[in-house]
C-alpha cells in the first residue's frame, strides 16, 4: 500500500493518543510507489509494481528507550490496531532497558515539508522508447521509477515530510561471456537524448571490446577513472571516512588528515550536499541537516558527519546525520578537465569504466584494493585501442586524490543509488572524472 502525508499525520495522531506520564514517541515513515522492469536484450522480461509502506517507533521514558517496526496494511483501522499493539510492546520494554547514556533526540519543533510534482511518464511510454533506441543491442538491466517517501513526526508536535519522483535505468550493453558495458541514466525528468548519448557511448565501447583483449605487466600507469570508478573508490572512503564517531576512536582511513598534515589535492573538496542530494534532509530522531557540510576544503580535512548519538558521547553539535555517520549526498566539487579530451590528455594509459570488490588493504594509510570490471582500455596516443583483461590494483586514496591527481573533470554525473534491497533507495552522488598518475597495478 502506499502512504501519503494526510494518512501519516493520522496514524501518528493516534499512535500520540496512546502515550502516558512524560512518554516520548518519535515515528519514522518510508515507502514507496515503484513501477520495475528488467530487460534482457532490449526486451521486457519481468514487470511489476510495487507499493510498501512501515513505520519505524522509538518510545522514550527519560531516558531509557526501545524501537521497533510496523508495516502497513492501508487499512486504516488496522493500522492503528498494529502501532498501538506495537507501542505497548515497546513500552513493556522500556521498563526493564538500561538508560541510555548517549541519547538524544529533537526538542525544538522544526516542521518542514518538501515535495515537488512528478515529472515522469508512464513507464510502458518509457520503457518502449529505451527498446526502440536499443533495437539490436543486448541491453541487459532492470528500471525503477515512482515515487519514494519518508516522514517523522514526534509526539513533541514536529511534523518532517519528503516526497520525491525519479527513475533509474541500472543497464549494461552486453557482448559475449565476461565483455559488457555497464552504464546507467537516472533522473527526475526522462530526456531521450540524454539517454541515447550514454546508449552511443556504451556502443563505441562495445565495438572496441571486439578487438584482441591485452594483457599488461603488473607496474604503476596513468588512468582515467569515470565517474562510477571514482564512486567505488569515494564509497570506501565514506565507511567511516567522514565519521565523528570513527574519528574519535581513530579507525577513520583518514586517520592522518586529522593527526598529521597530510592533505590531498588543493582540487580536492568534497561535501555533503543535501540540498543538491536526493535524500531528505532530516534524520530519524527529528534533527534537520544543514544545507551542506564541507568535509574535505581544498584538500584539507575541514568537518565530520556527526549523529545526535555522537554529539551526545563527545559534547559537540550535531550536524544531522544519520546513525551510521555516513554521507548520503556526497558530492565531488568538479575541475578543469574537458570530458571530450580526456583520453588525448590521458595519451597513453588506461581508461577505467568500473571497479568492483574493493576493500582496505591497509586501512590506516587509507590504501585500497579493488578490481577492474566490465569495460577498461588500453589508450595509446590519446586513443582507445584495445580491452584490457582485469586486473587488480592497490592504491592509497591519500596519494590517489592527493599528488598522483592531474585533475578532476569539469562534467559531474549524478549516481543515485541502484539498490533495490527492502526498498529502493534516496542516497545519491555527484561525481566528476578523475585522471590519476602512477596508479598501482599488482596483477
Amino acid at each position: 500500500m502506499a502512504l501519503n502525508e494526510d494518512g501519516f499525520d493520522a496514524l501518528v495522531k493516534a499512535a500520540t493518543a496512546k502515550l502516558k506520564g512524560q512518554e516520548i514517541l518519535l515515528v519514522n515513515a518510508q515507502g514507496e510507489r515503484s513501477e520495475f522492469c528488467r530487460l534482457n536484450n532490449a526486451k521486457v522480461r519481468q514487470a511489476g509494481t510495487v507499493m510498501q509502506a512501515g513505520l519505524s517507533l522509538r518510545l522514550i521514558d527519560g531516558k531509557r528507550n526501545a524501537g521497533g517496526e510496523v508495516t502497513l496494511s492501508g487499512i486504516r483501522a488496522e493500522d492503528e490496531g498494529r502501532v498501538a499493539a506495537l507501542i505497548a510492546t515497546l513500552r513493556d520494554q522500556v521498563g526493564v532497558l538500561p538508560e541510555d547514556p548517549h541519547l538524544m533526540y529533537a526538542t525544538e519543533v522544526n516542521s518542514s515539508r518538501s515535495t515537488e510534482p512528478s515529472q515522469l511518464v508512464d513507464a510502458r511510454d518509457t520503457i518502449g522508447r529505451v527498446s526502440k533506441a536499443a533495437k539490436g543491442s543486448d541491453l541487459v538491466g532492470i528500471y525503477a521509477a515512482g515515487d519514494i517517501y519518508r516522514g517523522f513526526a514526534n509526539s513533541l508536535g514536529q511534523r518532517n515530510w519528503f516526497e520525491r519522483s525519479s527513475f533509474n535505468l541500472d543497464f549494461s550493453l552486453y557482448l559475449r561471456a565476461d565483455k559488457a558495458v555497464k552504464t546507467g541514466y537516472a533522473g527526475f525528468k526522462w530526456d531521450d537524448h540524454e539517454f541515447e548519448r550514454k546508449l552511443e557511448s556504451a556502443r563505441e565501447q562495445i565495438g572496441v571490446l571486439e578487438r584482441e583483449p591485452r594483457t599488461i605487466t603488473p607496474g604503476r600507469y596513468r588512468v582515467y577513472l569515470a565517474p562510477q570508478a571514482l564512486a567505488e573508490v569515494t564509497g570506501m572512503l565514506s565507511w567511516g571516512g567522514f565519521s565523528m564517531k570513527a574519528h574519535r576512536t581513530k579507525q577513520t582511513p583518514l586517520i592522518k588528515m586529522v593527526e598529521t598534515d597530510a592533505k590531498m589535492s588543493a582540487a580536492v573538496t568534497i561535501s555533503e550536499n543535501t540540498e543538491g542530494g536526493m535524500a531528505p534532509n532530516f534524520n530519524g530522531t527529528g534533527f534537520v541537516k544543514p544545507a551542506q557540510v564541507v568535509m574535505i576544503d581544498g584538500g584539507a580535512y575541514r568537518d565530520c558527519l556527526i549523529s545526535p548519538r555522537s554529539a551526545k558521547e563527545y559534547g559537540v553539535t550535531t550536524n544531522g546525520a544519520d546513525s551510521g555517520e555516513g554521507p548520503e549526498s556526497l558530492d565531488v566539487a568538479g575541475g578543469t578537465l574537458d570530458l571530450d579530451t580526456v583520453t588525448a590528455t590521458l595519451a597513453d594509459g588506461i581508461y577505467v569504466n568500473n571497479l568492483w570488490y574493493l576493500n582496505f588493504s591497509d586501512r590506516t594509510a587509507c590504501r585500497v584494493t579493488g578490481m577492474t570490471r566490465f569495460a577498461s582500455f588500453w589508450v595509446e596516443k590519446g586513443k582507445i585501442v584495445a580491452p584490457l583483461n582485469v586486473m587488480r590494483f592497490d592504491e592509497s586514496v591519500l596519494k590517489m586524490l592527493g599528488d598522483k591527481l592531474v585533475g578532476f573533470t569539469k562534467e559531474r554525473e549524478m549516481l543515485p543509488s541502484a539498490s533495490t534491497y527492502g526498498n529502493r533507495q534516496t542516497a545519491s552522488a555527484r561525481l566528476p572524472g578523475a585522471l590519476v598518475d602512477d596508479f598501482s597495478f599488482t596483477l
